[in-house]
């Protein structure tokens, strides 16, 4: 038993007297992990979340990068939007931060991470009842005041597109929510519905028996009911005539050479269906009321804005147009015309005659203009501004 305590206190013992006892170090500063920026990323599930609804090999990088820039600024447009309705457009912290499908944040992140991102636009401080409240900061309200006078100087063209848009549809008459809700693509003011009283010419406000408002049209105007691709044929005939494609099905035991094929195609394709005609009471799924569908959304995506819209946009006005399940296989057969990007659950459609070769807008709105110098100053911070600038805050 003696021998057996000798040996075991023996193994313990520093066989170098010289050095300390190698067990007396710690091994806990070493990294025995990969850090996480190394780490390798895993590949996402292949959903309609994540997949693309073009493939990459025909994907046009300046409109993506367009949607890449709406989610970056999701949180400005969101929190500036919400922000702009509240009464004294502040909001507490704590509230903000269980608010965030409204301010457009990611869930289970802090707010305050997103506030810090636009030092130049959100501000937050403790106000007297020992609350920290998030608003806008001086140099943001003279923006607001700025964008206020450019809804002013547009508001004659605002309604016209209301106008055409009402024109468009099925029986003349649109709920008045959804032109709200989908406003901000066609620069429509927030307070619009108060301004309908302005235009008793233009508009009727209806209340259904279900409480519904509903805008009806009070007067056709024909000069209002032609469309850009009218107005586009009449400049350049060729340009138009190639917009669309409804190629016509033949044998190929016909032997046709391409310049054959392509006037027969064109022979199908023209006339187009104007956008403006009750194309509604087609036949759904005839060529015609295709050419109608196609017409619709093209003059629909030449009202708004930017030339472009989420499907969920579109789709918000599907009875009103008279569009079916098919939209999405119908706008992938005009590739010439409409462009689609994003995911399959989320796309956006483009009017590619509004772009230039650059992905540039051809022609601006003044609120387009006022957007984009809105995301420059949301990108910089407080370090990079000169003195001048600084004491103009």
């Amino acid at each position: 038993m003696a021998w057996r305590f000798f040996f075991l206190a023996k193994s313990h013992l520093n066989p170098n007297p010289k050095f300390p006892n190698p067990r007396s170090f710690s091994t806990s500063f070493l990294k025995t992990k990969i850090p996480k920026k190394l780490r390798p990323k895993r590949p996402k599930p292949d959903s309609p979340r994540t997949r693309s609804v073009t493939p990459d090999s025909n994907k046009i990088p300046h409109f993506e990068s367009l949607l890449h820039r709406d989610a970056t600024f999701r949180f400005l447009t969101k929190t500036k939007e919400f922000l702009s309705k509240q009464p004294e457009q502040v909001l507490r912290l704590d509230d903000a931060g269980k608010l965030y499908r409204e301010l457009g944040f990611p869930r289970g992140r802090k707010v305050a991470r997103s506030i810090s991102r636009h030092p130049l636009l959100f501000t937050t401080y403790r106000h007297s009842d020992n609350k920290i409240w998030l608003g806008f900061t001086g140099f943001m309200d003279q923006l607001l005041l700025e964008e206020k006078a450019i809804m002013e100087s547009m508001e004659e063209d605002r309604v016209t597109r209301v106008r055409k848009l009402l024109m468009m549809s099925k029986n003349k008459r649109i709920p008045l929510s959804k032109i709200y809700h989908k406003r901000l693509i066609f620069g429509i003011p927030e307070d619009f519905r108060d301004r309908i009283g302005k235009y008793p010419d233009y508009f009727r406000l209806v209340v259904e028996d279900d409480g519904k408002q509903v805008l009806e049209l009070v007067n056709w105007d024909p000069s209002l009911a032609v469309s850009a691709l009218e107005r586009e044929f009449l400049v350049n005939e060729d340009k138009v005539k190639k917009a669309f494609k409804f190629p016509v099905k033949y044998g190929k035991d016909l032997g046709l050479e391409e310049n054959d094929v392509m006037k027969l195609n064109l022979l199908n394709t023209l006339p187009l269906v104007s956008p403006y005609s009750d194309g509604w009471k087609l036949d759904s799924w005839s060529l015609e009321a295709e050419k109608y569908r196609v017409g619709i959304i093209h003059e629909f995506l030449s009202l708004t804005l930017e030339k472009r819209a989420l499907i969920h946009h579109i789709v918000e006005f599907k009875e009103e147009f008279s569009l079916t399940r098919q939209t999405y296989e119908m706008l992938k057969r005009q590739p010439r015309t409409f462009y689609l990007a994003g995911t399959e659950m989320n796309w956006a459609v483009f009017l590619k005659d509004g772009y230039d070769e650059n992905g540039s807008l051809i022609d601006k709105d003044p609120q387009v203009v006022f957007n984009e110098k809105l995301y420059k100053f949301a990108q910089t911070q407080e370090e990079d501004l000169s003195p001048e600038f600084r004491e103009k805050l």
